[in-house]
C-alpha cells in the first residue's frame, strides 16, 4: 500500500533511481506499552516523593535553595507520570515510513522533521513482534536491551534502535524488507 501524501513527503529524500515499494505510519492517541509496566508505577512513587518533598519544604519555611531543589524533580515527575504520553502521541502523529528497494526511510520529529534512512543492503539483526490483528513492530537492527525497556519514553542522550512501529500487516511488510535484502 503506497499513501500519495506519504509519498510526497519523502520526495526530497528518494534518489533519482529510486522507488518507493510501501508506505505507512504508526497509529495516533495514547500507547501503552510492555515498558509502562515498570514505568508507571515508578513514575507515580516518583511524581509523589518530589510532590511530598516539595510540600514539606514550602510548609516547613525552609530555605530558597529547597525549595528550588525540588522543582526540576517535580517537571521530571510530571514528564515521565503524565507529559511522556502526549509527547509520543505527538511524535507519533509527526511519523511516516517509507520503503524503497535500497532503504527504509522513517521521518519523524516534534518540533523539526528528521528523516532517519536504514540501507536495506546491510541491515542485521531485523526482528518483528506481531499481535493478533496482524499489526506489530518491526525493529531494524540489534536493540540494546538497557534502552528498549524504555519504548515511547523519549529522553535526551537516549538513542533508541529505529522500527517501523505499530503498523498494520506486520508480516508483509517483513517480507517485502525481506525480499529487498536477498536481491543482488
Amino acid at each position: 500500500m503506497i499513501d500519495s501524501e506519504i509519498k510526497n513527503a519523502f520526495k526530497i529524500a528518494l534518489g533519482t533511481d529510486e522507488t518507493i515499494l510501501w508506505t505507512g505510519r504508526p497509529p495516533g492517541g495514547v500507547i501503552f506499552r510492555a515498558s509502562d509496566i515498570f514505568l508507571i508505577p515508578f513514575s507515580i512513587l516518583w511524581f509523589g516523593f518530589a510532590v511530598f518533598w516539595e510540600v514539606s519544604v514550602v510548609e516547613s519555611d525552609a530555605p530558597l535553595l529547597f525549595r528550588l531543589w525540588g522543582i526540576p524533580f517535580l517537571c521530571v515527575g510530571l514528564y515521565i507520570s503524565i507529559g511522556r504520553f502526549f509527547i509520543d502521541s505527538h511524535k507519533r502523529k509527526n511519523t511516516v515510513y517509507a520503503i524503497t528497494h535500497e532503504r527504509i526511510l522513517i521521518k519523524s520529529g516534534i518540533f523539526s522533521s528528521e528523516i532517519n534512512s536504514v540501507s536495506i543492503r546491510t541491515l542485521s539483526g531485523v526482528t518483528f513482534t506481531t499481535k493478533a490483528d496482524g499489526s506489530g513492530t518491526i525493529i531494524l537492527g540489534p536493540e540494546n536491551d538497557r534502552y528498549g525497556r524504555m519504548q515511547g519514553l523519549d529522553w535526551p542522550g537516549v538513542k533508541q534502535t529505529p522500527r517501523l512501529e505499530s503498523i498494520p500487516n506486520v508480516k508483509g511488510v517483513y517480507d517485502i524488507i525481506m525480499d529487498n535484502q536477498r536481491k543482488p
